[in-house]
């Protein structure tokens, strides 16, 4: 900050604020970084042509079909279509995914209601844990 000196009798001393700001330096620094950029741009850019062979992937099978846990508002737990409840959960779920699937490997959604508790979110998961169920995905509303 400058400060600009009085030069004359009693206020001889006193100092005025000049409160302008300098932005010289500022322009300095910007055209600096702007050149900065503009010479490293090019740089940046690949410019060996490379002709890449097609990626052709074998299909995969067909997943098993998906289970579903769903959440009810009010407290109640579905597996797919079917009525559950926490102490019966990790049971019934095996017995949706039949013997042929692994249920230590095997995916299961989530899907809950926006007015769900958070506790009784919790506590089926807990239950999954506790049955051995890790691969968990939660379902949502696409909004697109």
């Amino acid at each position: 900050m400058a400060a600009k000196l009085s030069s004359g009798g009693a206020d001889r001393y006193q100092e005025d604020q000049n409160s302008e700001i300098n932005v010289t330096p500022f322009v300095d620094v910007m055209l600096v970084l702007l050149i900065i950029f503009m010479v490293a741009a090019p740089m940046a850019a690949v410019t060996v042509q490379v002709a890449l062979p097609p990626a052709v992937a074998p299909p995969s099978a067909n997943p098993p079909k998906p289970v579903y846990i769903s959440l009810k508002s009010n407290g109640r737990i579905y597996v797919q279509d079917y009525a559950s409840d926490l102490a019966t959960l990790g049971d019934d779920l095996r017995a949706r995914l039949g013997e042929s699937r692994n249920p230590t490997k095997e995916r299961i959604f989530i899907r809950a209601d926006k007015d769900v508790y958070y506790g009784d979110f919790m506590g089926v998961m807990n239950m999954l844990q506790d049955n051995q169920f890790y691969s968990v995905a939660l379902v949502g509303e696409d909004l697109r």
